[in-house]
């Protein structure tokens, strides 16, 4: 355990000048994705996800993000928060947390299309846990094990805060949706000892639903929906990192299931296995990373787990229309 524990803190040292956490079920936590789906769906949308990256390590990296958004007619757009918690190491030596705010103004450019641009506000907190769980080669006797002190010095601040912005734009039409976002403008720090700014993150996205039958939603003999198809592209770059997620949804209410492929500028990361349901005003779904790069015996790819509710929609003085994506 201690050796892992080294291990995992000094891949996390060096891991915090690489990409953000990369959650699997993109449009089942959309604002984490883009701030612009702040009220994309009208009504009030909460999202919660769970996941658990590398559970073949000592310790897996954990992430729960929570998040709520509505859109308002007075402010012609939508409201959205967001909390997000990561824990990395063993016994989390090392956490990040984010509360984030944001705002997405929506207009309409044609009869059938509109577009959505958003600011995104947050307070970024950094943790170290220096003095529980962290060990150091000279504190080892090799045959008595942690026996002395350490002559590594403890940070001056083993907890800090930071402010952060992230911009984004949403186009959609009636059967397709694109968008763009740019995360971290200010870059900011995120070093213990010295200086060590987070990059930023450029995100492009798109996608769209084709309807199987004429007839949308039509329901069969067994209560099933209309099938829907919906191909995806993720693009993300971030700290000299290309990393590109291709997809596709079949939508067959309730049932949802669902099939990616990661892989970066030089390498193949994994395949994505999705599955959810959905009824009325809740959903539920769950995916698993299958790693297919050299880490694959190692890792035991990654388990995410979502949990989606939206509420009934308010009466609106206005007719707006909900983007129709993907759940997951």
């Amino acid at each position: 355990m201690l050796l892992g524990s080294m291990l995992l803190f000094s891949a996390t040292a060096i891991g915090q000048t690489g990409v953000d956490i990369p959650f699997s079920q993109f449009y089942a936590n959309p604002i984490y994705l883009n701030p612009a789906f702040a009220g994309s769906q009208i009504a009030p949308r909460l999202s919660l996800s769970y996941r658990a990256q590398w559970p073949g390590l000592v310790s897996p990296y954990t992430t729960v993000s929570a998040s709520w958004d509505q859109y308002f007619d007075d402010l012609h757009g939508g409201i959205g928060a967001i909390l997000l918690t990561d824990r990395q190491g063993d016994h989390g030596i090392l956490i990040s947390s984010m509360a984030g705010v944001m705002y997405s103004f929506r207009f309409q450019l044609t009869r059938d299309i509109y577009m959505s641009a958003a600011l995104q506000a947050s307070v970024v907190n950094w943790a170290l846990n220096w003095s529980e769980y962290l060990r150091f080669p000279d504190q080892i006797d090799a045959e008595l094990g942690i026996r002395y002190p350490t002559g590594a010095t403890a940070p001056d601040d083993a907890s800090k805060f930071s402010l952060d912005f992230n911009a984004g734009v949403l186009v959609n039409g009636t059967n397709w949706y694109g968008g763009f976002a740019v995360s971290h403008l200010t870059q900011p720090n995120q070093a213990f000892y010295s200086e060590d700014r987070v990059p930023m993150k450029i995100t492009v996205h798109g996608g769209g639903l084709i309807n199987v039958l004429e007839e949308r939603r039509r329901q069969s003999s067994i209560g099933l929906g209309s099938p829907v198809i919906s191909p995806n592209l993720v693009y993300q770059y971030q700290g000299g990192l290309h990393y590109f997620n291709y997809g596709v949804y079949l939508d067959w209410m309730p049932f949802i299931v669902g099939l990616w492929f990661r892989h970066g500028t030089n390498n193949v990361d994994a395949f994505i296995f999705q599955a959810g349901v959905q009824q009325d005003y809740f959903k539920v779904g769950y995916s698993y990373d299958v790693t297919v790069s050299k880490l694959a015996n190692a890792t035991a790819g990654a388990h995410e787990f979502t949990l989606g509710f939206l509420l009934p929609v308010p009466e609106h003085k206005k007719r707006v229309k909900a983007i129709r994506c993907p759940s997951f």
